[in-house]
């Protein structure tokens, strides 16, 4: 009609200038929440495709991270495990692979299930305490289990005899101002100091304490020196002694504080102190009293060499003792032996010796210390 304005019809300038503000109205009322607080069905689409966007997104970064990795097309997987099934069977097993006293000590300090006997457990102890229990139980042999002392509620703990195990072959007692341990490794010693060249001193595994059984070790020496087996002295103080030292043929006036620790344990041999010389092969023996036997040649046993590997087994049933060379028997030094005792050796001239547990050759088939 005249005098009216423009027609507002589909497809014209004006409907198409409407559309598109409608269309920018709506983009910003969806951007600000909605117009008056009302969020249309259009708004949500729009929300939906922008997070959809937003996924994929991460779902591509994800994805060339894994490749870059290795691990094609494979995304972090979330895993729930149900605490309720870890038992203390397992958590024993799992510790179980520890290994040492020390990493055991410190198990137990981290948390008091693990350091205190739990009212509820079925162990008469700590969780610690049972797998150092089941530790020594399963690497001990019947002659070491002899040598370690016996749990006593209260007074020994699993973890103490664990930790005595581990040190066994220890030279824990010097005797002697010219020895030392080397680099600080208690299974090692060497001569030391300047006079060294021309003094005895001698290194004993204490803890060791030999009372039953069949025992073997192996010696790995440097130089020539002498290596045997000597009684027991706990009481002994080795700081009383701070020059030339050693349990055969040395001072006589030392034998009498030798003889002052015989206990009814020593039974009824006369051997203290039995030695091997790996020099010349030959064997010594002694009561620290009437009887003193040095330089004694026995038929098939030779000397020993700078860097050679001696093994000596001392079988308590038999009552013998026995040299090796290099995993070859030499032969028996002594006999007639009981009670117990302990591995010791003797340096001189700069010499070095090492002590570790052995494998004895299969055709003797004792047990090792």
């Amino acid at each position: 009609m005249e005098g009216e304005g423009p027609v507002n019809r589909p497809g014209s300038e004006l409907a198409k200038m409407a559309d598109d503000g409608g269309v920018a109205k709506r983009r910003k009322t969806a951007e600000d929440g909605g117009q008056d607080g009302v969020v249309t069905a259009e708004d949500t689409e729009l929300r939906l495709r922008r997070r959809i966007a937003e996924l994929e997104s991460e779902n591509e970064q994800l994805r060339r991270r894994g490749q870059g990795e290795g691990n094609h097309g494979v995304l972090p997987v979330t895993v729930t495990v149900d605490l309720s099934r870890v038992t203390t069977g397992i958590v024993t097993h799992i510790s179980s692979f520890l290994g040492t006293s020390r990493e055991l000590l410190n198990l137990a300090l981290t948390c008091k299930a693990f350091g205190w006997r739990q009212p509820m457990s079925t162990l008469n102890w700590s969780l610690v305490e049972e797998v150092a229990r089941q530790t020594v139980c399963s690497r001990a042999t019947d002659a070491e289990i002899g040598c370690l002392p016996q749990y006593v509620r209260g007074t020994v703990t699993w973890l103490s005899i664990l930790d005595r195990y581990e040190h066994l072959l220890d030279f824990d007692v010097l005797l002697g101002g010219y020895i030392e341990h080397r680099n600080g490794d208690k299974t090692a010693v060497c001569t030391s100091g300047d006079d060294g060249d021309y003094c005895c001193s001698v290194a004993v595994a204490s803890n060791c304490v030999m009372k039953s059984g069949s025992h073997y070790a192996e010696f790995q020496i440097t130089g020539i020196p002498f290596i045997g087996i000597v009684r027991p002295m706990p009481g002994l103080d080795n700081r009383a002694y701070h020059f030339n030292f050693c349990f055969i043929g040395g001072d006589h006036s030392v034998s009498t504080d030798f003889l002052a620790q015989r206990s009814d344990e020593w039974g009824d041999s006369d051997v203290h102190a039995c030695e091997y010389f790996c020099g010349d092969g030959t064997m010594g023996w002694t009561n620290w009293d009437f009887e003193l036997n040095e330089g004694v040649d026995l038929d098939g046993i030779e000397g020993c060499q700078s860097g050679d590997t001696v093994g000596m087994l001392l079988n308590l049933d038999e009552g013998t003792l026995t040299v090796y060379m290099n995993n070859s028997r030499l032969g028996v030094l002594k006999d007639g032996l009981s009670g117990p005792y302990c591995w010791y050796v003797n340096l001189f001239k700069r010499e070095a010796v090492s002590i570790k547990r052995g494998t004895l050759p299969i055709s003797d088939g004792a047990t090792t210390t």
